[in-house]
């Protein structure tokens, strides 16, 4: 297996979970939130337990300084799942366009936006959209 190294920008429910498993796989994990609670909200849900060797930066994972002290110089993968859009897009972009992150994945929850960021050349995963996709596929038995 190749380790590697993940910035996730954002300790909400995925987040959160996403830096989980992916510190179970061995892979070396940075979570970045503004919010200091954040991570102590999901240490005290059991998500972040003792065995969890990933690191937390707080501070806005806009802002460069915030991902180098992070380690985005070195990042293989970078993952913006905060709560808002616009933070996701523009933390996706600059990861991408000014640090180089080989491999940039972006929550976006605007079905629009999603189409154009798409085209744009960012990887953007869209709960909207795919959720819709799914319960669809559930209520057709497109699923058994």
């Amino acid at each position: 297996m190749v380790r590697m190294k993940t910035l996730i920008v954002g300790c909400g429910r995925i987040g959160a979970r996403l830096a989980q498993a992916l510190d179970r796989e061995g892979h070396e994990v940075t979570i970045i939130d503004r919010d200091p609670g954040a991570f102590d909200r999901f240490a005290s849900r059991g998500v972040f337990d003792r065995d969890f060797r990933g690191n937390f930066v707080v501070g806005d994972g806009t802002e460069a300084e915030v991902l180098r002290r992070a380690g985005i110089e070195d990042a293989d993968c970078f993952v913006a799942v905060t709560q808002g859009d616009n933070r996701n897009i523009m933390a996706a972009q600059i990861a991408q366009h000014i640090f180089k992150v080989p491999k940039v994945v972006c929550r976006i929850y605007d079905p629009i936006r999603d189409e154009a960021y798409r085209k744009l050349g960012l990887r953007v995963f869209c709960p909207t959209t795919e959720g819709a996709a799914r319960v669809r596929s559930m209520i057709l038995d497109e699923d058994r």
